[in-house]
């Protein structure tokens, strides 16, 4: 009898499905035919060859390219007991807030404030084996730019945190006739009366909600300033100069959606706990988690039930099942 063969499909829903145990072997013994071997998911692993740029392809229905923003950031998976694994390097992680053993994906998101679509995302590998030299501004820029291509609209605010707010960037992003939203560092250098520099955090925030100032090495931008109730204060930038400071920070408000799905692939999908220490098992089982999140994003959005709730669905039947026949 012929071995069943792992797919795309088999095995981004046993993410979907599995809380624990994401091992081939585990697959093998769930799998809807028993005729699947768990060496086949391992050389499905290993040998499938699927990219980041065909994850757009899967979402192209849900996206409105018109409309929208588009929000870039990185994130860490936690490798830390897998020390031989190729692809994980010592990366800081916003989670442990400091070093560890982990992959680093750098991924653009499209929102309309509802949808959390994920469109492009690169690993990280500068300094490793592969001896990959592209840094994650290359990749901020390579996917922003690949999205216009791809027919993105350039009037769509890029929104991005202080980290990716170099003057590179910037200008890359005004070079493709776009604008941008970040957050800034306090000590930024601006400036209100030409020739003289001062930080950020000195413009007299009291008087003016948004000052028009020159960025030094880049030219007129706009600053805010937002505070918590805490008293939390985050110093925004924006090259839309028309844009009023409602308007402002309701914008910039919408970059928390990349957090949101940072946290939700991960405790969702399995991102995290592929065992193989091979470069391509991991890239595969990276891809197959973006499509599982995509498969529970699609299902949120016509059933109304969230991510978490979907996942936890699934063994709660298996447990009133259970329960029920060994009352």
């Amino acid at each position: 009898m012929q071995k069943q063969k792992c797919s795309l499909t088999l095995y981004s829903n046993f993410l979907i499905a599995n809380h624990s145990r994401y091992s081939g072997c585990e697959l093998a013994r769930v799998a809807p035919s028993q005729n699947l071997h768990h060496d086949a998911v391992s050389r499905w692993l290993s040998a499938s060859k699927f990219q980041p740029t065909e994850l757009l392809n899967q979402v192209k229905h849900l996206i409105t390219p018109a409309t929208g923003y588009l929000l870039v950031d990185d994130t860490t998976l936690d490798k830390r007991y897998s020390r031989a694994n190729e692809l994980a390097k010592q990366q800081y992680s916003g989670d442990e807030r400091g070093l560890v053993n982990g992959i680093n994906l750098v991924n653009l998101l499209w929102t309309d404030g509802d949808k959390f679509v994920p469109v492009d995302y690169r690993i990280y590998r500068k300094g490793t084996a592969d001896h990959q030299d592209k840094t994650k501004h290359d990749h901020f820029r390579d996917m922003l730019k690949r999205a216009v291509n791809k027919g993105f609209s350039k009037q769509l605010p890029v929104l991005f945190d202080a980290w990716y707010a170099s003057i590179g960037n910037l200008k890359f992003i005004r070079s493709l006739k776009m604008h941008f939203i970040c957050s800034i560092a306090c000590n930024r250098q601006v400036s209100v009366i030409k020739g003289t520099y001062l930080s950020v955090q000195d413009l007299d925030f009291t008087k003016e909600q948004v000052h028009k100032v020159w960025l030094k090495e880049f030219g007129f931008v706009l600053v805010a300033q937002t505070v918590t109730a805490g008293g939390d204060v985050t110093y925004l930038m924006t090259n839309n100069l028309s844009l009023d400071y409602d308007t402002f920070v309701d914008c910039f408000k919408q970059r928390w959606h990349i957090e949101e799905f940072h946290r939700g692939i991960k405790q969702a999908t399995g991102i995290e706990k592929c065992y193989s220490i091979q470069a391509e098992s991991q890239k595969t089982h990276i891809f197959a988690a973006f499509t599982a999140f995509i498969k529970l994003e699609k299902n949120r959005l016509f059933s109304n039930i969230s991510w978490y709730e979907q996942k936890a669905m699934i063994p709660r039947t298996a447990v009133a099942n259970y329960m029920w026949a060994n009352a």
